[in-house]
């Protein structure tokens, strides 16, 4: 359920990095809480993100929620697409899904973010 390749954080998002760039989600978890999403506000390209920050907003029947950066860097190609369907937060969180793309300013800042294994046991989920 959990891609073994991504790092995830206590705050329910996902990083997945490729030649220094980090695509970003929330977790199966995370919309499972969330309930049906129905609006997602991605970030501008361009914009700069620090890690543990707001970057972008997901609400849902049930509450808005803020999605923190887990990496630090810009902001190179956001999910436009979750406009006209955030359902696919809920569908396919971790391909689909995706809200953003960072070039990383600080690529140290992934090492300590969670394994699959070990988010799996904080949300207590088992593998």
């Amino acid at each position: 359920m959990y891609p073994e390749t991504y790092k995830y954080t206590k705050e329910h998002e996902w990083v997945s990095v490729e030649n220094g760039v980090a695509t970003i989600g929330i977790t199966f978890h995370a919309q499972k809480e969330l309930g049906d999403i129905v609006y997602v506000e991605v970030p501008k390209v361009g914009t700069h993100v620090e890690q543990n920050k707001t970057f972008a907003v997901v609400e849902s029947v049930k509450a808005a929620s803020d999605i923190f950066a887990p990496v630090s860097g810009e902001v190179v190609e956001a999910n436009d697409s979750l406009a006209a369907t955030p359902e696919q937060l809920n569908s396919d969180p971790h391909v689909a899904g995706w809200i953003a793309k960072i070039k990383l300013s600080a690529p140290d800042e992934v090492n300590a973010l969670l394994s699959a294994a070990d988010y799996q046991a904080f949300v207590g989920e088992a593998s």
